[in-house]
């Protein structure tokens, strides 16, 4: 194939892995565009190579069917998680070969998509509440991915860790075990406690790297209540904190609700 054509092919098949990893309906994919290079190939490469698709997999999650279960609202997926999950398929690079520490992981899926997408050398998956972390052990073993101290743990696949981690308690020393690259959480902003909880624990990962480049952070949030995310800004200015948005991912890979309004905030400690 000519490179024009083999870049087209590439996209193509891309377009095609990203949808089935999302489990959406596929008909926003490019059919016209797969049936012209079926037919204008010369052998069977193409169809083999999506029969052969996705490279990543799929995820399966076990997760709550009530918003709020066992004292907590982190047994299940929230919007926000989705839309975090559909950024860092964009952009792998921003994850491959580092170590990623989530914050307030819940059922899991994004984690469980970057391992599966993006190569992480390493993923923390973190949360405080004991139920939420026996479920996500469970998704992770699910996904057919091995816990840090599995000796049988596969070695292309990243090092995976469920940490518990309460971030009003958590010390600079207890924080500076991760030693992170990348830092990031979905729909944590849920209400002033928390946020200020958050910009807490921030600013002590922050002092765990004195002497070395801090972690960069993407905070993916549903904008629910303005004054919410107003909060949000005013205690990361006061922490010094600074941030920036984070431009809007074309493509939707997953059913969260159309109306919503998602924002990303990328943050510079």
């Amino acid at each position: 194939m000519a490179p024009e054509e083999n870049a087209g092919t590439e996209l193509l098949l891309q377009s095609f892995e990203r949808r089935f990893l999302a489990a959406r309906t596929l008909r926003s994919f490019p059919w016209q565009s797969l049936e012209a290079k079926l037919r204008d190939s010369s052998d069977s490469e193409l169809l083999r190579d999506i029969l052969h698709k996705p490279s990543g997999g799929s995820v399966t999650l076990s997760e709550s069917t009530a918003i709020i279960s066992h004292g907590t609202t982190g047994l299940v997926t929230w919007d926000a998680a989705l839309y975090l999950a559909e950024w860092a398929i964009e952009n792998p690079a921003a994850f491959t070969n580092r170590t990623v520490l989530e914050l307030g992981s819940g059922a899991g899926l994004t984690g469980l998509a970057i391992c599966k997408m993006c190569r992480p050398r390493a993923y923390i998956f973190s949360d405080c509440h004991s139920r939420v972390l026996e479920q996500l052990r469970g998704n992770v073993l699910l996904n057919g991915l091995s816990l840090e101290a599995d000796i049988t743990a596969k070695l292309d696949s990243p090092r995976v860790t469920v940490a518990q981690l309460d971030w009003d308690v958590a010390t600079v020393h207890q924080l500076s075990a991760f030693q992170p690259d990348v830092v990031i959480a979905a729909d944590v902003l849920y209400c002033p406690e928390a946020i200020v909880s958050l910009v807490g624990v921030l600013q002590r990962l922050a002092a765990c790297r004195e002497h070395q480049r801090a972690p960069e952070v993407y905070v993916a949030f549903t904008i629910r209540n303005p004054e919410t995310c107003q909060l949000f800004t005013t205690e990361l200015g006061r922490a010094g904190i600074r941030w920036e948005v984070e431009p809007r991912h074309e493509q939707k890979l997953f059913p969260y609700e159309e109306h919503l309004e998602m924002a990303m905030l990328n943050l510079t400690l």
